[in-house]
């Protein structure tokens, strides 16, 4: 098994409507979670979370048309210890770049590494995932749905 290296992205993907998705990981049925990655040694963090979209979700967004933004924020955390031994002897903390894009809903998602995913509002999002730092995202980068003043 190849070490994997302790530099990842988090991608927060949101609707047009401020829906979050979010996907149940399929080696843990608590874990909740946007779309994660390992950013791979030829690669920079935005080439990372393409790739990661697509591979997670099945879509294969063009940064022309969907971009994905760079929130310029990195997390550092510590590593679950169930995962140590994915990562080089003496590895504790990763470094998490966070992304976020909106796109459309109504466009299929295709699980390949989760079990289930579901669309739901920022505050439920913010409930619902594992993770504090995945939390964090969400509720930092994730915009407030407009208010309609009539």
């Amino acid at each position: 098994m190849t070490l994997k290296r302790p530099e990842s992205v988090l991608v927060v993907l949101y609707d047009q409507h401020h829906q979050v998705l979010v996907m149940q990981r399929d080696d843990d049925a608590d874990f909740w979670q946007s779309v994660t990655g390992t950013i791979e040694a030829s690669e920079q963090p935005i080439q990372t979370a393409y790739r990661e979209v697509a591979e997670e979700t099945g879509f294969v967004l063009q940064p022309q048309h969907h971009t994905i933004q760079n929130c310029r924020h990195i997390n550092q955390f510590k590593i679950r210890s169930l995962w140590l031994h994915r990562y080089p002897k003496g590895t504790i903390f990763n470094q998490e770049h966070v992304f976020c894009a909106q796109i459309d809903s109504q466009q299929i998602v295709q699980l390949t590494e989760h079990t289930a995913y579901q669309w739901m509002s920022k505050l439920d999002a913010i409930e619902k995932v594992w993770s504090a730092t995945n939390a964090d995202a969400i509720r930092r980068f994730v915009p407030e749905p407009k208010v309609s003043h009539r």
